[in-house]
């Protein structure tokens, strides 16, 4: 236990040092507040000090140039898979030079169908703490919060309808529920109707 609770001080120490100075998306809010919340709901849900330490990892290989190999290579094979297992880009992409979002999130879906259950819970609340702070911004701001986004509404809530499927049976059923709660007030607050496969 004393090992795995130097293991999450060690995370937190490498992510802050690989995120540097981002912030959340559209925001001047550090980008460690979301992977310190996403780390706590891991928690809260029944997930163990080395889930909550891949939690503080989980954007690192896709939104830095840090490797899945060196975060394998720092703290092990377990959080390496779950870490992997978040990352929806490929290992030729790197910030700045990432597929299309639509290509890159269809093939994160289809992936999402054979990941193990504590990868599926990181990704649940990753997914939670997203569209959480997501509605709260609708809230506030309006339809105006869609536009630091790289998809328009329809396709967020095919989106997000998507994961929640994916995830169904395998995280807690007040967790999924919440994730499915979430997708169906972003419908009422942007007036969505979901993207379907041959649209635009």
């Amino acid at each position: 236990m004393a090992a795995d609770r130097l293991m999450l001080a060690r995370a937190l120490e490498f992510a802050l040092v690989a995120h540097g100075e981002q912030t959340r998306k559209g925001t001047t809010v550090p980008y460690v507040s979301h992977l310190l919340q996403v780390s706590g709901l891991v928690l809260e849900w029944g997930g163990d000090l080395e889930q909550a330490a891949a939690a503080l990892l989980h954007d690192v290989v896709e939104d830095t140039a840090v490797t899945i190999q060196e975060v394998v290579d720092a703290f092990g094979g377990g959080v390496g898979v779950i870490v992997a297992e978040c990352t929806d880009t490929g290992a030729d992409e790197a910030p700045g030079r990432k597929r299309p979002w639509l290509e890159r999130k269809r093939a994160y879906v289809e992936r999402l169908q054979a990941i193990g259950p504590r990868s599926a819970l990181v990704i649940a609340c990753d997914k939670l703490h997203n569209t959480s702070t997501l509605l709260v911004d609708l809230e506030l701001h309006g339809l105006a919060t869609l536009a630091r986004f790289n998809a328009p509404a329809p396709k967020q809530l095919w989106y997000f309808r998507a994961v929640a499927a994916a995830l169904r049976g395998r995280v807690p059923a007040g967790l999924h529920r919440e994730l499915a709660a979430h997708a169906e007030k972003f419908a009422a607050l942007t007036g969505a109707v979901e993207w379907r496969e041959g649209q635009d």
